[in-house]
């Protein structure tokens, strides 16, 4: 099992990205894909979307209504799209994926696949 994150970037507040999240090793579609992030200067990472393998999306209050979760199943990739982003959502974003998980969860103990996470910097 392989995830590999991109599209992160250097984006000005009220700016978008799109992030990627590539799978190898294993179809997306039988795994619970989330995204999770690392602020500046803190060790936790906050669980911030995740599809379920029925396509049920689960989002931290944070980023609701501003990042939407998709799948591209013939790609096998994992998409997290961030609108009008704000300075609180800088930080390394990362892909992780969980097995035999029917329903969703922004927990991450529970993911036992992580990808090395793509760094978003937000400036005014």
């Amino acid at each position: 099992v392989q995830l590999v994150e991109s599209g992160g970037e250097l984006v000005q507040t009220g700016g978008s990205l799109r992030l990627s999240c590539a799978a190898s090793g294993f179809t997306t579609d039988e795994f619970l894909i989330g995204w999770f992030r690392q602020a500046p200067g803190k060790s936790e990472r906050e669980g911030i979307a995740c599809i379920s393998t029925t396509n049920k999306i689960e989002y931290a209050d944070s980023v609701k209504g501003r990042f939407t979760i998709s799948r591209d199943s013939a790609k096998n990739i994992v998409y997290l799209q961030m609108n009008n982003l704000k300075h609180d959502d800088a930080g390394i974003y990362y892909c992780t994926a969980l097995e035999d998980y029917t329903g969703t969860t922004l927990t991450k103990y529970s993911y036992d696949h992580w990808g090395r996470g793509t760094q978003v910097t937000v400036s005014s």
